[in-house]
């Protein structure tokens, strides 16, 4: 008989998240959380959108954080670095070096921007058409810019236009790490007339464009789209969070966990290995929440000393190992299948040859 059972979580990327491969993040602008869900005017994100995602209801930008451009930096660096205005990089731009975009390209994980309004061949560092510089944080940082230099290379290959997003999802030639900023009408910011309607604007515009990227091969293979909002429109919020992923609960999943800005960094950081944990994002919780968990869930005695062990929460399709130690340093593997649901049974055979014994998941990319 076995003396001790232990059923440790299942071991997954980054602590408690799944191996998530391309991110795309989407910013709409100025929008209570209780105004958009349930609305009328937003039928796609309500009726489409929420019963196939997670989202959180206690989503909040920093406390006290406004306006927009404050909170934009904030999800890039964990802080506002004490700017608390919409100012061009001109007078706001920053020298710091300590952001996520930097991170990523030392440690070689390919990033991209893609605002809409913008045309190639410069680093849009002022307001045109209907791009506003406030929502794209990357040109505040000088290491991206070149100091506010227009004809800066790398600023000019990482900021791109919208509609080139088409393009690099047909070829599978995104980044890993995607920001996505739709112009001053599509994210809800500008009313747009006739109608005039800014939760109907971000509607249509997420109607338009979400199809392309679930049809993509970069969301298909361990993808994840968050959409979220800048900034409340009444206070802090909530504002939306939601999450659309082959890896996340979905299924019309909510939490109340209490989470803001630097939740989505910290998530950002942990998926791509890039540390050490930006400003604020250090004292932050993530968005594991959000994603399907795996883990041994029961171990039941046998006759005869054999254990029973059930687990649960894994992603059909994807190759399971149930593996055992007497020790918690050297692992066999007892099982490998792939299930076709998201829980499995696995008998431990040789649970009768040790006076201990210790189980753990592991679920390959």
């Amino acid at each position: 008989m076995v003396a001790l059972m232990l059923a440790l979580q299942g071991i997954a990327h980054a602590e408690n998240l799944p191996p998530i491969k391309t991110i795309f993040i989407i910013l709409m602008e100025n929008g209570d959380w209780a105004a958009m869900k349930g609305s009328p005017s937003a039928p796609y994100l309500n009726n489409t959108l929420l019963p196939m995602a997670s989202h959180c209801e206690q989503y909040y930008n920093p406390p006290g954080l406004h306006p927009s451009l404050p909170n934009y930096l904030w999800l890039e660096a964990g802080t506002n670095f004490g700017i608390y205005d919409d100012n061009v990089p001109a007078q706001d731009h920053q020298s710091s070096t300590n952001h996520l975009v930097t991170l990523l390209n030392n440690a070689g994980i390919s990033w991209r921007t893609y605002q809409e309004d913008i045309v190639a061949g410069y680093v849009p560092l002022g307001n045109t058409n209907n791009y506003l510089a406030r929502h794209n944080p990357f040109v505040y940082f000088d290491d991206v810019t070149g100091t506010n230099n227009p004809s800066y290379a790398y600023g000019i290959a990482h900021i791109r236009p919208f509609q080139e997003l088409a393009a690099d999802l047909t070829n599978n030639t995104v980044a890993r790490y995607n920001f996505i900023t739709p112009n001053a009408y599509d994210d809800g910011h500008n009313p747009q007339p006739p109608n005039n309607d800014q939760i109907n604007q971000i509607d249509n515009w997420l109607a338009g464009q979400i199809p392309h990227i679930l049809q993509s091969s970069a969301y298909s293979n361990n993808g994840a789209i968050f959409i979220t909002w800048d900034e409340a429109a009444t206070q802090d919020g909530p504002i939306g969070m939601v999450l659309l992923s082959p890896l996340a609960r979905g299924g019309g999943y909510f939490n109340n966990i209490h989470y803001t800005h630097s939740s989505t960094l910290r998530t950002f950081q942990e998926i791509l290995g890039v540390m050490p944990f930006l400003g604020d994002a250090a004292n932050a919780t993530d968005l594991s929440d959000l994603f399907s968990r795996y883990s041994v869930t029961e171990v039941n005695y046998l006759p005869g000393g054999q254990c029973q062990l059930a687990a649960a929460g894994v992603i059909p399709g994807r190759t399971n190992l149930l593996q055992a130690s007497t020790n918690l340093f050297t692992w066999d593997s007892i099982s490998s299948n792939v299930s076709a649901t998201n829980a499995f049974i696995v008998l431990d055979a040789k649970a009768t040859n040790f006076s201990q014994r210790y189980y753990r998941l592991v679920q390959l990319p």
